[in-house]
């Protein structure tokens, strides 16, 4: 499988409805949620903070998003893979890694356009929350 390659920086309007459609998904279960939108080269689109978020959330949020974008992988690939033990622990020593679910691709067209990060719950929940705003473009 190769790997995805970078397209077009994803635009304000798309990251906007990302970002609601993640939201919908944190009010609906009544999670107050960070979620970050960035771009195909990993730079800040939108910020979003639910009230009563926990405010540690806002840097997490981001570093999910960018560690998803920079790798071209959910975060989840660097918890699972910590979660291995082993030579795997070396990950911690990898600089920009945010090695938590919750941070996801955003694909259109087959080509990454951006990520989503979420924080503020469980890693369960903050994932839930981030595919939700993915489905929104990902189909």
């Amino acid at each position: 499988m190769q790997p995805q390659e970078y397209g077009p920086p994803i635009s304000l309007s798309v990251a906007k409805q990302v970002a609601e459609a993640a939201e919908a998904e944190a009010a609906a279960n009544k999670w107050a949620m960070v979620i970050v939108i960035v771009d195909s080269t990993g730079h800040l689109v939108v910020l979003h903070k639910m009230d009563h978020a926990q405010y540690g959330s806002v840097a997490v949020a981001q570093a999910k998003a960018q560690t998803s974008v920079n790798f071209k992988r959910p975060s989840k690939v660097f918890e699972d893979a910590l979660a291995g033990g082993g030579l795997n622990m070396r990950l911690l020593s990898t600089e920009g890694v945010c090695p938590v679910e919750g941070g996801v691709l955003l694909v259109a067209d087959g080509k990454i356009i951006g990520a989503i990060g979420a924080s503020g719950a469980y890693p369960t929940q903050d994932a839930q929350v981030a595919q939700a705003g993915a489905q929104a473009i990902n189909g």
